[in-house]
């Protein structure tokens, strides 16, 4: 990938510039770039876009860089809207 406006993560929006300017700022890991710059934390919990984070952070740094806490991965079973966790409020209804 050389174009950097090529967004990575579409659900937080992460351009690859972003990626690799963090990368060098910072030498940092996926995890950390994860955190710096929310790619991979996204509606789809980084199932679209986490290998692809991986990649390019191994690519940059050329050396392996661990993490003492790994990168955590917990897709959604499926989507639920938060009227359905809650429930229903219904303003006639006491508690």
């Amino acid at each position: 990938m050389s174009d950097e406006k090529t967004i990575i993560c579409r659900c937080e929006e992460v351009s690859l510039k972003t990626i690799n300017d963090t990368v060098y700022q910072y030498s940092c890991s996926s995890r950390e770039v994860k955190l710096r710059t929310r790619a991979g934390m996204g509606y789809c919990g980084g199932r679209t876009c986490r290998h692809v984070i991986d990649t390019i952070v191994a690519d940059l740094n050329q050396k392996v860089i661990t993490d003492d806490i790994q990168l955590s991965y917990r897709p959604p079973v499926r989507p639920i809207t938060f009227g359905a966790l809650g429930g229903v409020y219904h303003e006639n209804e006491s508690c």
